[in-house]
């Protein structure tokens, strides 16, 4: 499936049928029972209410039968369904994943484009570019949470004073003790907290720990990369005298690091260095057809940039990864994403449930079924530019184009292993009505419908419902959400960060045991 399989009817259809071999059509708007509609030259005749962005037959569908949206199964009717009835949790089942993977058949070369574009970005003494200009106050344990939150809130009043600072933020977490000192655990909480403080977002960092945690300060110091002059401190809670010790030390660490960081200008610089974050929160039965392939158009408009997109949530690819190893660069690469796959299958098993604990209450109330239906609709995000790389959580992504990490379906944890990884934008697309905020990284909300956008149009940036509506083409809206991007990279705020949201959404992935 890629953006331009999905049929985009006129304005005057009131459902959609996404493929030509769909059995189902996608409703556009509460349809009553009763109403006859002609979709594709079917004629039906609804036999119960719709709502807006649900499902029902177009044609019989016999028990055990295979359900087609996107031209994919969804899963099996798990009884006989006529032409009109509502298609969802009552007559639609779950079936086991079984694709047959051609790795690599679909994968074309991506061809820069001969015209570049630029955004204003802020370019760091090691070559990486920020879109944004923040100081980090990171905790290297939940126990010195409360004095980088006190660091960080001290500036509130006074940060308007650095035109060219966005912020000091606190990068808090609760973890770093209580664990294994050494494996899976601490390895992944490192590698997290590391990807912050190598961040390009921010023009400098200071490290707080308690002083006997197990996530000592020392081990991860020796693996980052160095900073500017005066751009980089640690403090010690037990080694400074205590918490206000601590706290009017940092102050001042901050505070000269404020000073430096205002002489910084945003400069020109090529797309490829943009590294976007995918993610998806919040979905409805629009998502698929709207939002998600709309942001997969503006993907591939920006690899043929040079740009990166990382697309995550592998439990949610569940279903639709041979979408992805269809356009996977290399075999290596394939196999990656299917190694992934098989440990979350196994994960969800030794704690006694299966990869369909998705979708949530909410996708399910939006139209969406089945992980197997959300997961198709997850994969439009990534346009139909090849896979060139599959990396672990918070790993940091060095590829161009188009690649995959390993994070969970929950997107704040989701989006924290993204922005470890290099993220330094985030799209967002949500029908439900997601006010996710992501600092150091701004993050756009992309809404799926019109309804939902005018209803929270403070916290949504770009309107994806006109594709819905039948007022603009999905090549259209990508157009003009790459230059939001563009715009948002180079300084432009967006409705999260107007909104003051974004310090409480640093959460990394915790796995191991907790002792």
């Amino acid at each position: 499936m890629t953006t331009t399989s999905i049929i985009q009817p006129p304005s005057s259809i009131r459902a959609i049928r996404l493929a030509q071999t769909d059995n189902v059509a996608v409703a556009r708007e509460p349809l009553s029972a009763g109403r006859t509609l002609v979709i594709n030259g079917i004629s039906v005749t609804l036999s119960s209410d719709i709502p807006a962005g649900h499902k029902f037959a177009l044609l019989p569908i016999a028990g055990q039968e295979t359900i087609l949206k996107y031209g994919q199964s969804i899963g099996v009717a798990t009884q006989a369904i006529a032409p009109g009835e509502h298609v969802h949790v009552h007559n639609l089942g779950m079936v086991a994943s079984h694709q047959q993977h051609q790795v690599g058949q679909a994968y074309v070369p991506t061809h820069k484009d001969s015209e570049q574009r630029t955004f204003d970005g802020y370019v760091r003494t090691n070559g990486r570019v920020g879109t944004r200009n923040y100081i980090g106050v990171i905790s290297s344990v939940n126990c010195s949470a409360t004095v980088c939150r006190h660091i960080a809130d001290g500036f509130n009043s006074q940060i308007a004073q650095y035109e060219n600072v966005d912020g000091v933020v606190a990068i808090t977490h609760g973890s770093g003790c209580g664990m294994g000192g050494n494996g899976e655990g601490l390895e992944l909480l490192q590698r997290t907290l590391r990807g912050y403080a190598e961040h390009p977002n921010f023009a400098g960092i200071v490290i707080i720990g308690l002083g006997c945690e197990v996530n000592q300060i020392a081990p991860l110091v020796e693996t980052l990369a160095a900073r500017e002059s005066g751009m980089f401190a640690t403090l010690t809670i037990q080694d400074e005298g205590g918490t206000r010790e601590t706290i009017a030390a940092g102050k001042a660490l901050v505070t000269t690091m404020l000073e430096k960081a205002n002489t910084q200008r945003r400069q020109p610089v090529a797309l490829d260095h943009l590294m976007v974050g995918l993610q998806c929160g919040g979905s409805d039965g629009y998502s698929g057809i709207s939002a998600n392939p709309v942001l997969g158009a503006a993907v591939d408009l920006l690899v043929r940039q040079g740009g990166t997109a990382i697309l995550s949530e592998t439990p949610e690819i569940y279903g639709a990864e041979h979408l992805l190893t269809h356009r996977a660069v290399s075999q290596d690469v394939a196999n990656k994403l299917m190694k992934r796959l098989q440990w979350w299958e196994n994960y969800a098993a030794m704690h006694g449930g299966d990869l369909d604990n998705n979708p949530s209450p909410g996708n399910k109330a939006g139209g969406i079924t089945t992980i197997l239906e959300k997961s198709l609709g997850a994969v439009a995000k990534a346009g139909s530019s090849g896979l060139m790389a599959v990396y672990e959580y918070a790993e940091p992504v060095q590829a161009h184009g188009l690649v995959f990490m390993d994070t969970p379906g929950y997107d704040p944890v989701s989006a924290t292993g993204q922005v470890a990884g290099g993220a330094t934008l985030i799209c967002f697309t949500t029908g439900r009505g997601s006010t996710y905020g992501c600092k150091p990284t701004p993050s756009l909300k992309l809404a799926t419908n019109t309804p939902m956008f005018k209803r929270m149009e403070l916290d949504m940036d770009f309107n994806c419902g006109t594709i819905v509506d039948g007022t603009q083409t999905i090549d259209e809206a990508a157009q003009v959400l790459l230059q939001l991007m563009i715009d948002t990279a180079s300084g432009k705020a967006s409705k999260s960060e107007e909104n003051g949201l974004g310090d409480n959404e640093f959460l990394p992935w915790q796995l191991g045991a907790v002792m």
